[in-house]
Order: structure tokens, then C-alpha cells, then sequence
């Protein structure tokens, strides 16, 4: 996770240095810049501060040790729920969420109707039906 946690440090600090850069050219006087600026800086060092989180707490992965084989990575990735149609309801939503930005604020309502079911309906998805656990 060292260099998950790098790719985003070094962003942050040329985020941070832009934004001193950006001051001292305005004159210190378009703070919206600044501290958007600022903000997207503050966000890559919230996501590395997460990646280091979890560099201390798994340890070395496989993919980190440049002599580890191929099979050390074997066996389960993760659990995914076979023939799922939530995503593309969630998908669509989101479609509508930005047509609503584009089009009218009214299409809003039913984006989010659409959304909030699709992402239930996901979330739930393992509690009943074919593949409740």
C-alpha cells in the first residue's frame, strides 16, 4: 500500500504549493481559488492518509514484494454478486442526476427515487431471494 499512499502525497503537495503559488500571483485576493485549491489538496491527503491506515494494518501484500511469486496472489478476490442488475439501476439514476443538472432541476425527484431503490436493492441483494446468506 506504499505506493497507493505515495500516488496520492505527492499530488497533495503540489496541490498545496499551487495554491500558495495561486495566492501570491492574485495578490492574496481571489480566495475561492485558493481554497479550492486548498480543498483538492486536502482530499488527496484524506485518501493517503487512508491507504497508510491500511499499510499498517495488512501489512506487506504480495504485489508489494518484488520477489513474491504469482501464485502468492491466488484464491479469492473479493465477493461479487453474480447476475446483478442493481449497478445498471444505480446507473441509471446517476444518468438522470446529471440530466437533471443539464435539463431541469425537476428530473431530480425521480433520479433520486431511482437511486435510493437501486442502491437499497444492492445493498440488500445478499439478504434475500436466490443468493441470501
Amino acid at each position: 500500500m506504499r505506493l497507493e499512499s505515495n500516488v496520492f502525497w505527492i499530488p497533495s503537495v503540489f496541490f498545496f504549493v499551487a495554491a500558495l503559488a495561486y495566492g501570491i500571483f492574485t495578490g492574496w485576493s481571489e480566495w475561492v481559488g485558493i481554497t479550492c485549491i486548498l480543498l483538492t489538496g486536502g482530499m488527496f491527503v484524506m485518501v493517503g492518509i487512508y491507504f497508510k491506515m491500511l499499510e499498517k494494518r495488512h501489512g506487506m501484500r504480495p504485489e508489494d514484494d518484488n520477489t513474491a511469486d504469482i501464485s502468492e496472489q491466488s484464491g479469492e478476490q473479493g465477493v461479487f454478486s453474480p447476475w446483478s442488475w442493481w449497478p445498471l439501476v444505480i446507473g441509471i439514476g446517476a444518468a438522470l442526476a446529471f440530466l437533471a443538472m443539464a435539463v431541469g432541476w425537476w428530473i431530480m425527484v425521480p433520479a433520486v427515487i431511482v437511486g435510493v431503490v437501486g442502491l437499497v436493492g444492492w445493498v440488500m441483494e445478499f439478504s434475500t431471494g436466490l443468493h441470501a446468506h
